[in-house]
């Protein structure tokens, strides 16, 4: 089918086009609420090591398991942070400074990149994420033994690389293009209605419409101008 033969249907079935969208709209319009609120970011970076076993007069080889067990340090502390237990030691740490927040109520994101371990935690509040973090990072670095026991109850050093900032998030593509993704789906429906609608009428409504079904035409009557 030629363009012009689509926009002749969907011009004589506009009505069926326009109801899908329509109704999406009004749907749209009735039930919308207005997006959550992004929230705030912070993130930190800690280089993870652990307390050399003798003084600075340490073999190249005693040096070198010191560095490789600052890895598996790391790889333990990653999956600490974002464990159910971490945010609740940091939850009791914020309770003691009289603070309550709920383990529940933020997130935590923890990666690791060999003797560096990077943490970022999510939260609605600025000033509350801020406190946060100052919990994490005092959990992190006093009470990391319980998490490491292949440590024999020492406590892994903790160097924290950079200071905390609290960042706004954007808001997320999804919330923005929502109600236009909507439409432009109610819009796809519109025109597919139109063509089923075609498709099914059996009206003939043009010379050439006749004649591909194999007729003769032996006259026309022009449309009245």
């Amino acid at each position: 089918m030629e363009l012009r033969t689509f926009f002749a249907i969907f011009r004589r079935r506009w009505l069926l086009v326009l109801i899908p969208p329509l109704v999406v709209g009004l749907f749209s319009a009735v039930t919308f609420q207005p997006p959550p609120a992004p929230g705030f970011n912070v993130g930190v970076n800690f280089l993870v090591a652990q307390s050399p076993t003798s003084g600075a007069d340490l073999e190249d080889e005693e040096r070198y398991y010191n560095w490789l067990s600052s890895e598996y340090i790391v790889n333990g502390l990653t999956d600490w942070a974002v464990s159910g237990n971490f945010k609740t030691a940091v939850s009791n740490q914020l309770a003691q400074e009289g603070i309550e927040v709920p383990p529940g109520s933020f997130s935590v994101v923890a990666d690791n990149v060999r003797s560096k371990l990077q943490l970022s935690i999510q939260h609605g509040n600025a000033e509350t994420l801020s406190h946060i973090m100052n919990a994490a990072i005092l959990v992190l670095s006093e009470q990391n033994a319980t998490a490491l026991p292949q440590l024999g109850g020492e406590t892994a050093v903790l160097t924290l690389l950079d200071e905390p900032v609290v960042t706004p998030l954007p808001r997320s593509l999804s919330s923005l293009l929502d109600i236009p993704l909507r439409l432009a789906i109610g819009v796809a429906a519109g025109l597919g209605l139109a063509l089923l609608a075609e498709y099914l009428d059996p009206t003939l409504r043009s010379r050439q419409e006749a004649e591909a079904m194999g007729f003769a035409i032996l006259g026309e009557i022009p449309k009245k101008k």
